[in-house]
């Protein structure tokens, strides 16, 4: 990894370098570069992938439309309301 790229890298993240600090950046992200590498090295080899470590099964709700039961209490909220609806001024001509 050479300096320009550590600018480069710098700029698109949006964080703003010294010069002093660039050979610290730099020596940083080759770290980081090499631990992946050692991380494409380890044998996966009949590992399922994971959602989650915790192996629990998340129970889901009926995806039903419903009205909220609640739309007496809504429209207290309302300045003006009609029928169960929200009275709006007209705004286009």
């Amino acid at each position: 990894m050479d300096k320009n790229t550590v600018i480069k890298a710098a700029r698109l993240a949006q964080i703003e370098l010294k010069d002093s600090e660039i050979d610290a950046v730099k020596s940083k992200m080759e770290g980081i570069i090499g631990f992946v590498e050692q991380l494409s090295e380890v044998d996966t080899t009949g590992v399922e992938p994971l959602q989650s470590v915790n192996d629990i099964a998340l129970r889901l709700r009926e995806d039903a439309v419903t009205d909220g039961g609640i739309a007496d209490k809504v429209l207290k909220n309302a300045p003006e309301s009609q029928e169960g609806f929200f009275v709006v001024s007209k705004i286009v001509e």
